[in-house]
């Protein structure tokens, strides 16, 4: 375990968050203060942390009550001294008797050191500022008195960026810095000493912790406020949405709405719409989707636009009312006229022409939105002679915010190409079972789990989505192609599972309702049983050897 020293000169509010926190099983051996009445006393021992007062006399040299300090620390066993609001400049005298020392400024250094950063900071008009987490060095001369170019001047191991509003008064700023900032960037400097990813030698500082397989120690990144949302997902939630001018992906963040008029996106909206729009990029082919609390409510490609958001909407007209709707294409008159036959919140494409947005904006309630040039390509764009269709996809992580932190994943762009496809059947499947297998696969990442997809050609037929039980998941689908699609049916179809199928079950209950092949990613200790049951019931079944959870 690493203990740590740590020197305040009042309410010590750093040095009390690494004592809850503990960050890489660092303790807070002891707290010293110059002040006999900090508050950072009391709440120390509050925590049973030991507390030392060393106040200068009136008559003592700085480097006498330095000395006094290192005395004060012997027996504590520091291997880190943290100093967080200790208002005095060290000297060699300390700093040479005891471990690495660091301290943590509320700006980000080399700019504003000294004391009043934050007042500086306002002065200077920056729009940012943040804290640092430095190596604390000499900063007092032979006399004893101060060498002002060395104060805050050791050498840098962390920065945290916070920004700076226009209505920060120096109270605000102060907080928000501590919060923000300070509460990030003085805990992984500790963590990383006490893991061993920092080694301090005098000025020479080395942070090894970056060293993390493509996902750094640090996460930075910066959005815009875009708009206040009239509410969250519910009228009771305030909300907000950021967007990210980095993005080089067509987003719907960053849309243009050509219905002015026409109310603005709810923050379910955008979730909605994002989801739908995420799914449509997996096609080159025209295709078009119907999403309905971010889950698929149909999907499908076809040779022209409209016959692919006719196909999609067949699945569960029932469920696409009032959903979002996602083209792939520019959206012409005739696709238009479709979408508009029933009521929409959303439609999302990377343009329209004019009769489709004539169409289109006669709906009051309709959002009409064109996620705009991102989605052409250069050859396209060049050419002039094709369809505008969705660009590539430049977004690599995605995140997903949790209480006190967020997960951090490489996107899910993975799908399978029927040279990846294991067959594990007597029957192998046919040309055209092949081609459903693959779009098959393509939407299904977009499914929440546990999802299962029925599929008909290149068409969705039949969804359960967000199922604890697999087996209820095919049983849902099958009850929705039966009930809800129209002109199609699960006779015959395919079906796709987003993880492996753990029994059999979900294969007998999949042929009672007419499956005929399915793909899944194989891996379940039963797979030799689920094997044999689609044998006996004649189904072609492919191994992806991946999955496609989503759960959220």
């Amino acid at each position: 375990m690493t203990n740590v020293a740590g020197l305040a000169s009042n309410r010590g509010r750093n040095l009390l968050h690494v004592a809850d926190r503990q960050p890489g099983g660092a303790d807070l051996a002891v707290v010293v203060s110059n002040h006999a009445d900090a508050p950072v006393l009391d709440a120390a021992e509050e925590r049973g942390i030991p507390t030392e007062v060393v106040e200068r006399g009136d008559d003592e040299s700085r480097r006498e009550h330095e000395r006094r300090v290192v005395d004060a620390l012997d027996g504590y066993d520091a291997d880190l001294v943290c100093l967080d609001g200790y208002m005095r400049i060290l000297s060699e005298a300390f700093l040479d008797s005891v471990p690495a020392t660091l301290n943590v400024h509320p700006s980000l250094l080399p700019a504003f050191p000294g004391s009043d950063a934050h007042e500086q900071v306002l002065d200077a008009g920056v729009s940012v500022t943040g804290c640092t987490v430095h190596v604390v060095t000499n900063a007092v001369a032979d006399d004893g008195s101060v060498r002002s170019e060395d104060v805050d001047a050791g050498p840098i191991v962390t920065q945290e960026a916070v920004p700076v509003f226009d209505d920060d008064d120096r109270d605000s700023l102060k907080e928000r810095v501590l919060y923000d900032a300070e509460f990030q960037a003085y805990p992984r400097a500790i963590r990383w000493f006490a893991e061993g990813d920092l080694e301090v030698d005098g000025s020479d500082v080395t942070v090894t912790a970056d060293d993390a397989d493509g996902f750094g120690e640090r996460r930075v990144t910066g959005t815009t406020r875009a708009d206040g949302l009239r509410y969250g997902e519910n009228p009771h939630q305030d909300a907000a949405v950021y967007r990210d001018d980095t993005c080089e992906e067509a987003s719907v963040v960053h849309a243009d709405q050509h219905n002015e008029g026409a109310k603005a996106l709810s923050y379910n909206n955008y979730n909605d719409a994002d989801a739908a729009l995420n799914l449509i990029k997996e096609f080159e082919e025209p295709a078009a989707a119907v999403i309905k609390h971010t889950n698929p409510a149909g999907c499908a490609t076809a040779d022209t636009l409209a016959d692919a958001y006719s196909d999609a909407l067949s699945t569960d007209a029932k469920s696409a009312f009032g959903g979002i709707v996602a083209l792939n294409r520019e959206c012409d008159a005739e696709t238009a006229e479709r979408v508009a036959d029933s009521f929409k919140e959303v439609v999302v494409a990377p343009d329209y022409t004019d009769d489709a947005l004539d169409v289109l904006t006669e709906k009051s309630n309709l959002r009409v939105l064109s996620v705009g040039r991102e989605a052409r390509s250069v050859s396209e764009q060049a050419s002039g002679d094709e369809p505008r269709a969705l660009g590539e996809v430049t977004e690599t992580v995605t995140e997903k915010p949790l209480v006190g932190g967020r997960l951090v994943q490489e996107r899910d762009t993975w799908a399978p190409e029927a040279d990846d496809l294991e067959v594990v059947t007597e029957r192998e499947p046919t040309d055209d079972e092949l081609e459903t297998m693959l779009f098959a696969w393509r939407t299904l990442k977009h499914v929440k789990s546990n999802g299962i997809l029925f599929a008909d050609g290149t068409e969705t037929v039949g969804l359960g989505v967000g199922q604890v039980s697999r087996v209820d998941a095919v049983e849902l689908a099958a009850k929705k192609a039966d009930r809800d699609a129209e002109g199609k049916d699960a006779d015959g179809a395919v079906m796709a599972s987003d993880a492996f199928f753990p029994f059999p079950d979900g294969i007998e209950a999949a042929a009672e309702a007419g499956v005929e092949a399915v793909i899944q990613p194989g891996g379940s200790k039963n797979d030799d049983e689920v094997v044999e049951a689609a044998d006996e019931h004649g189904m072609a079944m492919v191994f992806t050897g991946h999955r496609s959870f989503r759960h959220d």
